[in-house]
């Protein structure tokens, strides 16, 4: 790390945009937030069953330990980008400013459907949990109305949070971060020291299990690496909020890596400890709960304590989910202040009273909402939703890093950089993003039917076709600033935005 540029307002202007956001954010907070999103108390209990059944313990416990080293790469590897380039676009924006305005414009799309998956994903998940909660509690029935409802009222108290302003989001990720690693600790410390009985090693890292219907075990333990990629997703946060953060060129950088491998660490070890505690494992995976990982709290330390941890772990969802819908807004707006958006004026407008993107923070709630609505109808609809957040998200993250590896010299190093590894950490980070986006366009249940598709490559369909649509019709009015000193990176740029007839 080379020195921090002392006035971060005045990098802003240099990239071309006029500072109205607030920068009340530390570098701590700036990690939280990324930390929150991530939440291992979220992705891996939420997608916790559907590993159960894809791969069993060996492919949950291995499959984190491989999934987290190469995140870790691409980590790396977009916070190099984020200290050249830290506005809100964030990735849209590096793409644009290294390849051309159509690399931004379909890298925004793409990080826009992921970013709302993100909310409908974690949120829905939330509601799921409490649902569990209130039958532990009170005997409530969650039937799919009414845990659509609970998922309602969840993304209306993240709306109403996020329009307080970004210290209130900064202050609640800062407590999210103590909060998860106590919560992991309290969850992993009583299935050690209260039931009679564990798993053995063998079990826990050996155990192979395979209910999807497909008969290869190697093309199981590919998609059932699922669960771990989507709970290193939303690392981009600390990107999304460089603009309200103070020594941002370094800070974001920082944060997006730090998130990473904490994350890393605490997962394992929750992962590890919910698997030892396993009392019996078909009832863990059909639990009346509706919550394989609320089961095991069950049967381990009985109703009470499965209770109070639960509740542990519906409030780290929360805080998930509000550092989310932070981090979506942040990308609205952006999006929308480079005009990219249908009815970019409403969703660019900042209040003058919190300087926070209110109708951005509206817009991105009402999307997540209406994403989630076919879990109403289909009990695989979840795990699409889930998959679309991977799946529009995770190749988000690789093209900046490819742009940047294709710039070479002529990419201009912020001051948080790897130095002589960049080039092996960016072709490792491309090269893994390529494989998991194959992957997770693939079947995960035979036979493939109406219910059991995996709608994920329908999505991504869908947002290319739209963002292709769209781009016909706003391509004169979406623009990123150019920058007012030339350079050979902006020159080639000219060239290819003239060459593609723009």
């Amino acid at each position: 790390m080379s020195h921090a540029p002392a006035d971060e307002e005045q990098r802003l202007r240099a990239l071309g945009y006029r500072p109205v956001l607030a920068r009340r954010m530390n570098g701590f907070g700036n990690f939280a937030i990324s930390f929150s999103v991530i939440s291992v108390l979220s992705g891996c209990m939420t997608l916790y069953g559907f590993g159960l059944g894809t791969g069993g313990p060996a492919v949950m416990l291995w499959g984190w330990a491989g999934v987290g080293l190469f995140v870790l790469f691409v980590g790396m590897a977009l916070a190099e980008v984020t200290s050249a380039y830290p506005t809100s676009g964030a990735l849209y924006y590096m793409a644009d400013r290294l390849g051309g305005r159509r690399w931004g414009w379909y890298t925004g799309w793409l990080n826009l459907l992921g970013l709302l998956g993100a909310i409908a994903g974690i949120d829905y998940g939330a509601a799921l949990f409490t649902g569990a909660f209130l039958n532990l509690q009170w005997g409530f029935v969650p039937t799919p109305g009414r845990t659509m409802l609970i998922f309602l009222v969840i993304l209306l108290l993240h709306a109403t949070l996020n329009l307080f302003g970004v210290r209130l989001v900064s202050i609640l990720n800062s407590i999210s971060v103590w909060w998860h690693l106590a919560g992991v600790a309290a969850i992993v410390g009583a299935l050690a020291l209260v039931p009679d009985r564990h798993q053995s090693p063998s079990f826990v890292f050996t155990h192979f299990v395979n209910d999807t219907g497909w008969d290869s075990p190697l093309y199981v333990a590919a998609i059932g690496l699922l669960l771990a990629q989507y709970t290193f997703s939303g690392y981009d946060a600390s990107a999304h909020l460089s603009e309200e953060t103070s020594g941002a060129s370094v800070a974001a950088a920082r944060g997006i890596v730090r998130a990473i491998w904490v994350s890393w660490i605490a997962g394992f070890a929750l992962l590890a400890g919910l698997t030892f505690a396993i009392q019996d494992y078909a009832g863990t995976r059909d639990s009346a709960t509706g919550v394989p990982p609320a089961q095991i709290l069950l049967d381990a330390l009985g109703t009470g304590g499965a209770t109070a941890l639960l509740l542990v772990v519906i409030v780290a969802q929360l805080f998930c989910g509000n550092a989310e819908v932070a981090a979506a807004s942040r990308m609205v707006f952006a999006f929308s202040r480079d005009g990219a958006l249908p009815g970019s004026r409403l969703w660019r407008k900042v209040s003058d009273r919190t300087r926070t993107p209110v109708a951005a923070v509206w817009l991105s709630v009402a999307a997540a909402g209406v994403l989630a609505l076919p879990s109403l109808w289909s009990a695989t609809a979840y795990g699409a939703v889930t998959a679309i957040n991977v799946i529009g998200v995770t190749p988000a993250y690789a093209i900046p890093v490819l742009l940047r590896l294709r710039a070479g010299d002529r990419f201009e190093r912020g001051p948080w950089h790897l130095g002589r590894w960049s080039r092996p950490v960016g072709w490792v980070a491309v090269g893994w993003v390529a494989c998991v986006t194959v992957l997770f366009c693939l079947p995960q249940a035979s036979p493939v039917t109406v219910d059991s598709m995996n709608y994920a490559v329908v999505a991504l369909a869908a947002v290319l076709l739209l963002a292709t649509v769209w781009w016909y019709a706003a391509k004169d009015r979406y623009a990123t600033p150019r920058l007012p000193h030339p350079s050979a990176e902006f020159e080639r740029r000219d060239t290819e935005d003239a060459a593609l007839g723009e």
